[in-house]
Order: C-alpha cells, then sequence, then structure tokens
C-alpha cells in the first residue's frame, strides 16, 4: 500500500502527466457563440448593448478592436437630447423680420433651378394639387416620419451598435446646429409662400384631413410657434439621409436596408411635391449632413491619434509595496 502511494505520488510528480496536467496545457477557445468578442461583437448576436457594456469605441477613439465601449447611462443621454431638442425648437421659431430677404433668397434658388432645368417641384406639386389619394398620405409623411423614425433609429443605434452610436449621435447634432445657422444667416420663403411661383400649398390644400393649418405641419392655432421661413437647408432630407445611411450601414434585414435606400429619396420627393421646399434646399441639408460626418469623423481620428501617442502609465500592482530601505 505504501508503495503504491509512493509511485502514485512520484507520478503526479512528472510535468506533462496526469488528467490535471493534461487540462492546464489545453488552450482556452478565445470565443465562444453568443460571448462578446475583442471587437465589440457578439458571437451570433448584435454587438453588446447597454451603457458601459462590451467593447469596442472608446467615447474619444475610433472604435479600435479592444477598446472599452463607454456610452453614457441612458438616462442621462435622453435628458440631454430632450435639452438640445427643446434648444433647437426655441431658436428655430426665432424669426427674422426681414422677410423681404427671405422672398429675395426664395426667388434667386428658385430662378437658377429653373435656368438649369433643375426644378422639379412644379411637376411634382402638380400631380399633389390634382390627386387627394396621393396629397394626403405625402402630407402624414411630411408631417411625422421625421420625427418618429430619427430618434427610433437613434435608440436603435445606442441598443444594437454601441460602437457607431457616439459618432451616429455626433454627427446628427452637429449637422442641426448647422441647420440652425443657415436658418438664420439665410432665411428663405418656401415655395407654397412665393407669391407668383404658381406652385400650391399642399397641406393647406387637405388640412381638413389632418390636425394642422394653413402653417406647413404645426397643430391648427399653433402656427404662430413655428418659423415658416426655416428652409435652408432642409433639415428633413438631411435627417433623413442620416436614418438611410445608418440602416444601410448596420441593418441586418434587406428589407430594412431597402427601406434605408428608399427612405430619403422619398423624403426628398415629398418636400417637393409639398412645396415645402426646393431642390437646392434638399441638396443643401445632404451637405450638412456629409460636413457633419466629415468633421466628426476628423475630430475622433485626432482623438485617437491623441490617445495613441499619450505615454502608457501603467497602474500600481496593488501586491507589491514600495521598496525600504
Amino acid at each position: 500500500m505504501a508503495a503504491a502511494r509512493g509511485t502514485c505520488g512520484r507520478t503526479g510528480s512528472q510535468p506533462g502527466s496526469g488528467p490535471r496536467a493534461t487540462r492546464a496545457e489545453e488552450p482556452s477557445s478565445p470565443e465562444s457563440p453568443g460571448t462578446p468578442r475583442a471587437d465589440g461583437g457578439a458571437g451570433d448576436g448584435d454587438e453588446p448593448a447597454g451603457p458601459g457594456a462590451g467593447t469596442g469605441e472608446a467615447a474619444g477613439g475610433a472604435g479600435r478592436p479592444g477598446e472599452q465601449v463607454r456610452l453614457p447611462r441612458w438616462w442621462r443621454e435622453l435628458a440631454g437630447i430632450a435639452v438640445i431638442y427643446g434648444v433647437y425648437t426655441a431658436i428655430r421659431g426665432f424669426k427674422n423680420d426681414d422677410l423681404v430677404a427671405a422672398d429675395r433668397i426664395g426667388w434667386a434658388l428658385l430662378n437658377w433651378e429653373r435656368a438649369w432645368n433643375l426644378d422639379p417641384e412644379q411637376f411634382l406639386n402638380d400631380i399633389l394639387t390634382k390627386v387627394t389619394a396621393l396629397a394626403v398620405p405625402a402630407c402624414y409623411f411630411y408631417a411625422t416620419l421625421h420625427y418618429i423614425l430619427t430618434p427610433v433609429v437613434l435608440v436603435w443605434m445606442y441598443r444594437r451598435h454601441p460602437r457607431h452610436y457616439l459618432a451616429a449621435r455626433s454627427t446628427l447634432l452637429l449637422a442641426t446646429l448647422l441647420g440652425l445657422i443657415g436658418f438664420w444667416l439665410l432665411p428663405t420663403t418656401p415655395p407654397r409662400l412665393l407669391d407668383g411661383s404658381g406652385l400650391n400649398d399642399t397641406m393647406a390644400q387637405v388640412s381638413a384631413w389632418g390636425w394642422w393649418g394653413g402653417e406647413a405641419s404645426a397643430p391648427r392655432g399653433l402656427g404662430g410657434l413655428t418659423n415658416q421661413y426655416a428652409a435652408m437647408p432642409s433639415l428633413h432630407c438631411g435627417w433623413a439621409l442620416w436614418v438611410g445611411y445608418l440602416l444601410v450601414r448596420h441593418a441586418r434585414r434587406p428589407w430594412a436596408r431597402a427601406a434605408g435606400m428608399l427612405y430619403p429619396l422619398l423624403t426628398t420627393l415629398v418636400v417637393m411635391a409639398t412645396a415645402n421646399h426646393y431642390f437646392l434646399d434638399a441638396v443643401a441639408g445632404f451637405a450638412v449632413i456629409g460636413l457633419a460626418a466629415a468633421v466628426v469623423a476628423l475630430v475622433r481620428r485626432a482623438l485617437a491619434r491623441r490617445q495613441r501617442l499619450a505615454p502608457a502609465t501603467a497602474p500600481p500592482d496593488p501586491g507589491t509595496s514600495p521598496a525600504t530601505g
């Protein structure tokens, strides 16, 4: 019996022998289905959701693999965006009293478009004027979708694609700020209010079918709270391009990607057909989103480069103590 115990002891002491040593030498699987990967994704699902969870895009970096996602808490993010939107609504409501200048800018845009045969507004507007069955859904499209889809896609990015949320949110906010600057510097009479343009106010024409009156999509009796001359650039089109790009880039289902491709196009057609915007307003809205995306990308790239060049400071090992002499 003693010999057997001694043999067992010697056998267990030999390196690489026995089942325990075999298990210790087996390499652990770097990734299993459903577990977060180092690039911020998950084995079989979407990127890890939730504030401060998962890995991927750092708050100020460019989303290099292995970096921690540091998203704000959802309630802080919601409160911040609500405040910013309130400020946007208040500033947008400020009216420039120089309506003569607004008419002059409106005519300049329309005349330029007509000179270059870039004025589909008249053709589209004539269709809605004659076909109420198309005018009513077009007006509902204009009055509702950008208020619904924009925040829905923002929440979707926060929950499902946290690596890209911060860039998407920053692009949207910067584009909105640039739009406000445009509204203030370039008050523009929309086609439906431009006397002599030949374009009809489609929303006023079918107002009995909706909640709006004669002041664009504002509810009846609240038209004085909106600025009808905030037309250049068209944030309807800018926000639609933002939504469409994110759906095409990040959605998995083909129908969602197809919707992302169609949404900016349909928005552009609707804002012109209802005579709320010129074609050039739409182009300016797309340009604002593109400029905002470029600025955000450059800033994030610069911050990431700064982080890479910063000297690494390793935290002290809690198991060691300062040397004493």
